[in-house]
Order: C-alpha cells, then sequence, then structure tokens
C-alpha cells in the first residue's frame, strides 16, 4: 500500500530505495508559457526538498488547456492533481466546491505577502482557492530604436491616438517590420483579453446593469473598428492565427515596432539569448481614450488543486514550492532576477535588486491600475476586466472571439462581426435566464 508523505517523512530510517519505491506521482496540468518551461527545468531543487513526490508534467496550449481541466474537473474526472487555472476559473470553481482551500499552507509561505490586487480574485468567502505562479496586467513593448528613427517618444501613458501615429511611422513591409503586432487568435483569453480590455478604455462593455449585450453600440463599433485598422493598415500577414506565443517570437525577431500584451512578456523581449531586439526594448502603460480606463487588463496563472484529487498533501507540497518566496530566489540565483515569474508578491517589488530590472514598476503600476470591481467607463453588473466572470463567459466569449477574428481575416466585415455578436450573445444570455 502506498504510503503516505506523512508517513514517508516521519520515517526517517526508511532507505532510499523504499523511499524511492513509494514515491507518490502527482500529475500537474500547466499551459507551454516560457516561465512554466523555466519551472520544469528547475525540478532538482523540488525532487532535492521532496524524494518522496514524483511530478508527471501535461502541457498544452492555452486553448486546450482550458478546454482539457474545464471537462475533468466539471465531470470530476481526476486526471490532474495540480490545475494551472486563470483568474477567471478561480472565483467560479472555489464557489462550486471544485477546488481545495489552500488557507492551510505552511507560516513560512506568508501568503499575506501576495499583491492584494491578485491575491483578493483567488479568495472566496475568506478562502484561497489557488496561489499565483505569476500576476500580470498588460502594457506596451516598443522598439526604441524605431521610435527614435521615426521622430516619436513614447509618452508613459500614451493615447491609442498615438498608438496609431507610431504604428503608421514604424512599419516598413519591405523590410517585414509592422508597426504593431496584437492578438488576433480566436479565444476568450487570447483575442477577446485584449479586445475586452481595449474596449473598456472606449467606453464600451460586454452588458448594461440589465444584463443586455452591447454590441450594438457606437463604442464597441469604434473599438472594433480601430483595432482592424490598425491590424489591417500596420500589422503581420496571417494575425488572424498569432496568440501571444507567436506575437512573442515576432517581436523577439525584430518584426514589431510595437506589442501590446502581457507584462510577462518582458522578461522574454529583453533577453539577450532569446530576443534579437533585447537592448532595444521600451515600455510604456496600455493606451486610454481619456475616458479613465486604461486597456489594460489583470491576470494572474495560479496552481489549484481540484477537489477530485486523491494526492492533496503532495499537490499541496509541490503548489507550495513553486509559488514561494523561495522559487524566486531559485529563478533569480539560476536565471537572474528579470526572469523571475512577476506580479505576485509585495516583497519581491521591495527588493533592491528586482528594483533595477527595467520593467518591474512599470509591471507592478499596470497592475495597479486595473480594477475588476470597477472595469469599465459606464457601471456593469459583472467584475473582471477582460473576461465577465460568470460560468457562460468561456463559451460565449470565444464564439465572439470567433467573429472577431473572421473580421481581422476579412471573411466578414466589422458590422456582420458586431451584429454577430450581439445575437449569440444575447440567445446565450437569454438560454442562461439572465434575460427574458
Amino acid at each position: 500500500m502506498t504510503m503516505t508523505i506523512r508517513a514517508l517523512l516521519g520515517a526517517c530510517a526508511v532507505g532510499a530505495l523504499a523511499t524511492a519505491a513509494t514515491a507518490e506521482t502527482i500529475t500537474v496540468a500547466t499551459v507551454n508559457n516560457g516561465d512554466m518551461i523555466r519551472m520544469q527545468g528547475l525540478m532538482a531543487d523540488f525532487e532535492e526538498k521532496h524524494p518522496d513526490i514524483d511530478v508527471e508534467w501535461v502541457t498544452l496550449e492555452e486553448n486546450v488547456l482550458r478546454q482539457r481541466v474545464t471537462t475533468d474537473i466539471a465531470t470530476k474526472g481526476g486526471q490532474y492533481d495540480v490545475l494551472t487555472i486563470g483568474t477567471y476559473e478561480v472565483p467560479i470553481w472555489g464557489k462550486q466546491g471544485w477546488l481545495v482551500s489552500l488557507n492551510d499552507l505552511p507560516a513560512e509561505y506568508d501568503a499575506d505577502d501576495i499583491l492584494p490586487a491578485i491575491r483578493n480574485g483567488l479568495t472566496i468567502d475568506g478562502e484561497l482557492y489557488a496561489a499565483p505562479f505569476y500576476g500580470e496586467s498588460s502594457m506596451v513593448m516598443y522598439r526604441t530604436d524605431l521610435m527614435e528613427q521615426a521622430g516619436l517618444t513614447m509618452p508613459e501613458a500614451p493615447t491609442w491616438d498615438f498608438i496609431k501615429e507610431a504604428a503608421a511611422a514604424m512599419t516598413d513591409k519591405q523590410n517585414e517590420v509592422y508597426g504593431i503586432c496584437l492578438r488576433g487568435k480566436a479565444g476568450w483569453g487570447e483575442n477577446m483579453a485584449f479586445l475586452t480590455a481595449m474596449a473598456n478604455s472606449y467606453g464600451a462593455r460586454w452588458f448594461d446593469m440589465d444584463w443586455q449585450p452591447q454590441f450594438d453600440g457606437e463604442a464597441w463599433k469604434a473599438t472594433l473598428t480601430d483595432y482592424l485598422d490598425l491590424m489591417n493598415n500596420y500589422g503581420p500577414p496571417g494575425a488572424a492565427n498569432n496568440g501571444f506565443n507567436e506575437n512573442l517570437a515576432l517581436f523577439q525577431q525584430g518584426k514589431c515596432g510595437m506589442w501590446i500584451d502581457a507584462t510577462v512578456a518582458a522578461s522574454f523581449v529583453t533577453n539577450a539569448a532569446e530576443s534579437t531586439v533585447a537592448d532595444k526594448v521600451g515600455f510604456a502603460l496600455a493606451p486610454d481614450k481619456g475616458l479613465g480606463k486604461r486597456g489594460n487588463w489583470l491576470w494572474a496563472w495560479n496552481l489549484a488543486i481540484p477537489a477530485g484529487s486523491q494526492k492533496v498533501d503532495a499537490a499541496k507540497a509541490f503548489v507550495a514550492w513553486a509559488t514561494s518566496k523561495d522559487y524566486l530566489a531559485l529563478v533569480a540565483e539560476e536565471e537572474g532576477w528579470a526572469n523571475v515569474p512577476p506580479g505576485t508578491r509585495t516583497s519581491l517589488y521591495e527588493n533592491p535588486e528586482y528594483q533595477k530590472v527595467p520593467f518591474a514598476n512599470m509591471t507592478l503600476e499596470s497592475i495597479n491600475a486595473a480594477d475588476p470591481t470597477a472595469p469599465t467607463v459606464d457601471e456593469v453588473p459583472y467584475v473582471g476586466v477582460q473576461f465577465v466572470a460568470i460560468p457562460e463567459f468561456q463559451g460565449i466569449g470565444t464564439a465572439v472571439g470567433q467573429q472577431f477574428s473572421a473580421a481581422l481575416a476579412g471573411t466578414v466585415s466589422a458590422e456582420q462581426a458586431l451584429q454577430s455578436a450581439q445575437q449569440l450573445t444575447e440567445r446565450e444570455m437569454k438560454k442562461a435566464g439572465y434575460i427574458k
């Protein structure tokens, strides 16, 4: 019979062979983003501290990961012991009793050190249901050399009008340099994360206070029209297929003048081993339209334990290791401070060494600029910045994302995409009982 972790820890005299024979295997489902890939390369530290736990990885593309873990948890499949899930899922799944509370992590874990903006999104009725691996907002990353050549200076807090002017000035299609790279790949967490955040700054909303969809309004029309203008005139070809990783590769290859995306990308675009433009990158806050909201989101990729796991203690040991202060120090030691998973802990931003990282302050400012409880110019009945925190949003957001991606690909017009978005959202909200 497999020994429990506590039994193993207590049995000091157990030989190495016996320990190996009774090691417990946990399965961790994660996204194929750089920080998670880096973690897999640092597992020797975990193995040394927990010789009684083996970790099996299931690493998936973002949309596939979401689909698999959602299906697994909803059907109580029990395939995974640790899930990588976002700020969207945590409150919904926690409320449904699908996640294990992490309130009993050891004292040295110091949950109070987690940034309040991030921690609040992961806590329901006083219970912490997930631990943040990294937190992010979004910001403008831009080529300082191309900006200079264009005779422009990026403000710390640019407007969308300036972004359009700069995109035009930096575009050199003959040499495969595109003024702006933005998400076009369909998905509620892909193109709709960007477009919803952009729409907030344009005064648009997903729903009014009566849960009526708002895609037939002027604010959404202005948002989508400007987005398509930017991408069609100054964006790369095939942009309807580009998500975070595709745009990251383009930027690192020197093909983007500007990229508005996750703050977590900063360490990758400034890493000389991966980026051809590492020493020519500047940062600015996400743009605004002068209406009081910036076009930036708030997100964390978190580690959570499904209620169906049979290996909760081992899973908690892994979650505590991967999201601890010690893990941040380990990454700093092995890879340098710039590569530490950002946006999770107050102590990181108080660390004098981390403060020297060129994007550290802009990341923190961006995270603090996003307010999930008041994400839009006009009042809304939902929380969430680049998403609406209702169970139906995953399906609706992806369906709307497909319409907007089709508009970018040129298969439908902006008007048709908005009309379809309005109709399908209305239909789903009626079906779910939000509207009559």
